[in-house]
């Protein structure tokens, strides 16, 4: 394709394994769109399709895109002359390859299909022991039993098969926004070396990743996004130098404001100097995001570094069994009698563990939904007379576990008055537990091939290095002092500012920013690391960063430890992060009096 094609138009019509089927009809018929995308992959998602191909060497990939998208749109998708590239191959790539084949066969429809291979690297395993791979966090060695292991790839081996003619591609692990980068280093002749339009299309690729979560979805003032059961899907038209103007199909939900784009930019990232990913190392602090009409963002601004040396590596192991059930419990003294109860079971099954010789469970979590748990110290419930209690527990054997679920039941007669029945059918099983170890593989041991037309092509540049490492990155300023002189009250965060959350492995990171140019000053002086630690005590056990990123007035923060475990080890309400920014924006931050009142008009105007 000729690089000096003007824009191109990509369609992202899934953020995880389950979104909704609605997407890609949506956008393949109403969208205009040159490419599909689809993003189906996360840690948990690779853990429980690597069991799922234990069991059966056809499975572990993601079937909803052969079902969903190709099986019921190939024909659509071949007359309009869409590309489809996706990471649904998941850790059977070739079995999703096939999969597709057939389905455009039924659909009588032809289409080349392209497989990108090399991320697994289980058959690596003892070189890799053998080289004294560590985790990236530590110096710990490689776990004793692996259930999977893939490095996450990169863009220039999708660019790659699209340039040998396919018309989708299917990867297994790659990173969530090079099913994005890929079509653009394609079409546009970018080269290794294109640092910051690498960075640029990386960045388009993340706004995408989490379909319509750019569009409005978990948006901080969510009054305000019309029609949540037809959300619109994100389009992103590109240009050569990476910009590009964020859309979605018209007469559709959703909302694209500056503020929906900027949280999405947020989601899921540490250092926002450095988002590392295969291809380079991303800046994203002077991002610009500018409202060119409705339901239309252009942004533009993002910058790139060569990329580090290394890819990095997801490992998954079992750990141990946990175990998780609900119950509801209601009347005068609800939160109390819950948290009493479930209590109660835990310390009866521990006596009969000891009779048992089962030993002691390894974690506990005792959440009253209701209560404002998860809050800690700033719950602001009153007395419910109606409450959800959920028990988590983490055992070393599925025995002790199951005897755990055998006596939740009872206690709606032999204990605290109330108790309702547990939901769901029947008694929960207890579940393995599947731990995430990430570690840094140099590039020259992942070799990376395509197969395509029954040939397989190495990727020879897949070894390439590129050098950075972080300790280039100055370190952040301490932050800056109040200047605020006379009196003073305290406002909710949320006044101040938008905020998104999401998970890093057993971390979890807050982005935020100003709703005002003129509030950005106080977030630096009020809303420090310290600060941020202070309110979330409950919840972390290691240290909290903060970043700058001025191109938005905003702040990233990486609170680490904070998902007891995070993914499938957690037995936490909230394991991935998903609401720590709504418990943020509660964070009471000191202003001015005078704009405490002009904010508190406003917000009865508002009303």
């Amino acid at each position: 394709m000729s690089a000096t094609k003007k824009t191109v138009r990509i369609g992202g019509s899934s953020g995880f394994w389950g979104d909704t089927e609605t997407a890609p009809g949506q956008l393949v018929r109403q969208g205009g769109i040159d490419y599909l995308v689809n993003d189906y992959l996360a840690e948990v998602t690779m853990s429980i399709m690597a069991a799922q191909k234990m069991k059966n060497p056809q499975a572990g990939y993601a079937t909803d895109f052969v079902t969903a998208v190709m099986a019921p749109l190939a024909k659509e998708i071949a007359d309009r002359k869409i590309k489809v590239v996706t990471n649904a191959g998941g850790v059977n790539p070739q079995a999703c390859g096939d999969a597709v084949r057939k389905a455009c066969e039924a659909a009588g429809v032809n289409l080349k299909v392209a497989v990108v291979t090399g991320d697994d690297l289980m058959g690596k395993i003892p070189e890799l022991r053998a080289a004294g791979i560590t985790e990236m966090a530590g110096d710990a060695p490689l776990p004793a039993k692996i259930v999977s292991m893939n490095a996450y790839l990169g863009g220039f081996p999708i660019a790659r098969a699209l340039a040998e003619g396919a018309d989708v591609v299917i990867t297994g692990r790659c990173v969530d926004s090079a099913v994005t980068l890929g079509p653009l280093i394609h079409e546009f002749g970018w080269t290794m070396d294109d640092y910051d339009r690498l960075s640029a299309g990386t960045l388009a690729g993340h706004i995408l990743e989490c379909g319509a979560q750019c569009n409005g979805g978990n948006f901080t003032d969510w009054r305000l996004v019309p029609d949540y059961d037809d959300m619109g899907f994100p389009i992103a038209e590109v240009s050569a130098d990476g910009s590009f103007v964020l859309s979605k199909p018209d007469n559709t939900g959703g909302l694209i404001t500056t503020a929906t784009v900027a949280e999405q930019m947020l989601y899921e990232i540490g250092d926002p100097r450095a988002y590392l990913v295969p291809d380079v190392a991303c800046d994203f602090t002077e991002v610009r995001y500018e409202q060119l009409g409705k339901d239309r963002v252009r942004v533009s601004g993002a910058k790139g570094r060569p990329p580090t040396d290394h890819y990095k590596v997801s490992t998954t192991w079992p750990d141990g069994f946990k175990f998780a059930s609900i119950f509801m419990l209601s009347g005068r003294e609800a939160v109390a009698k819950g948290r009493h109860s479930a209590e109660s079971i835990i310390k009866k099954t521990r006596r009969m563990f000891r009779e048992k010789n089962l030993g002691d469970y390894r974690d506990v979590s005792i959440e009253v939904i209701g209560a404002e748990d998860t809050y800690g110290p700033h719950s602001h419930a009153l007395e419910s007379r109606e409450v959800v209690v959920k028990i988590g527990a983490r055992h070393d054997q599925r025995e002790a576990l199951s005897l755990l679920g055998r006596e939740i039941a009872p206690m709606s007669t032999g204990g605290v008055v109330g108790m309702s029945g547990s939901f769901g059918a029947g008694r929960v099983s207890p579940q393995p537990v599947i731990r995430m170890f990430s570690c840094l593989v140099p590039k020259s041991m992942v070799p990376v091939h395509i197969e395509i037309d029954g040939k397989s092509i190495p990727m020879q540049e897949g070894a390439r290095a590129g050098g950075f490492t972080e300790a280039q990155l100055p370190v952040e300023a301490p932050a800056a002092p109040s200047s605020a002189s006379g009196a003073t009250e305290t406002v909710p965060l949320i006044a101040l500012a938008y905020g998104r959350s999401g998970d890093k492995g057993d971390n979890a990171n807050i982005g935020i920013f100003a709703r005002k140019p003129e509030y950005v000053s106080i977030l630096e002086s009020e809303v420090t690391e310290q600060a941020m630690a202070k309110f979330f005590a409950h919840r972390i056990k290691g240290k909290v960063s903060r970043w700058r990123l001025p191109g938005i007035g905003g702040f990233n923060f990486l609170l680490r430890e904070a998902l007891g475990g995070g993914g499938m080890a957690s037995i936490k309400a909230d394991p991935l992060a998903k609401a720590f920014a709504q418990m943020a924006l509660d964070m009471p931050v000191k202003v001015p009096a005078g704009l405490a009142k002009e904010l508190r008009e406003a917000s009865t105007r508002a009303a």
